[in-house]
């Protein structure tokens, strides 16, 4: 199998996907992408844009955002399945010594996201008070899935390569819920990620 990863992806900053992708056969070739990371150059209908973390999301979604959604707009009216995955592992949020962020399965889990931002303090001031949380962060994606069918799916870090590869190959179950069209790992259809 051969995938396509954009140029604009920095090498050195994904070797956990290229391990996966090199142990199982996936060859990858560089290229300008249309939109998104990943892709496959037998069927490009169906794209994965990566983020390293929840905090690079934020960014897109807030610092970013008219870039962000204009990339969104040009998926959508090039008739392109974009997917967003989210790569997190939840730990312990410095400087804290006792609040944790669990690892953030789906859309649905993401109002109990903490932003880091929030716990930084400076001669006991708050630094950050109006630091996005979670709560918004997921009115912001569910609204962006609805209006330009953006999917937004999440996973550990150590699982982004298989889960690029599941949704290129359309490996994912399709479940309509309410006015939500959400994704599942086949893997395990009890955890929606």
């Amino acid at each position: 199998m051969i995938i396509l990863e954009d140029t604009r992806q920095q090498t050195g900053k994904h070797d956990a996907k290229h391990d996966y992708f090199e142990k199982h056969g996936i060859e990858i070739r560089r290229t300008k992408l249309y939109v998104g990371d990943y892709t496959l150059p037998t069927n490009q209908s169906v794209c994965v844009d990566t983020k390293k973390d929840i905090q690079e999301l934020v960014s897109d979604l807030i610092t970013d955002h008219k870039r962000f959604r204009e990339e969104l707009i040009k998926a959508q009216e090039s008739g392109i399945q974009l997917f967003i995955l989210v790569e997190n592992k939840g730990g312990l949020i410095r400087p804290t010594k006792d609040v944790y962020n669990k690892t953030i399965r789906n859309l649905d889990e993401l109002h109990s996201w903490k932003n880091p931002r929030l716990f930084i303090r400076k001669g006991g001031k708050q630094l950050y008070p109006k630091a996005t949380k979670g709560i918004q962060l997921q009115k912001m994606c569910y609204t962006m899935q609805q209006k330009y069918g953006v999917r937004f799916m999440f996973c550990a870090p150590e699982e982004s390569g298989q889960r690029i590869i599941e949704l290129l190959t359309n490996d994912v179950i399709e479940a309509t819920n309410n006015d939500w069209c959400e994704f599942k790992w086949k893997d395990n259809d009890n955890a929606k990620r």
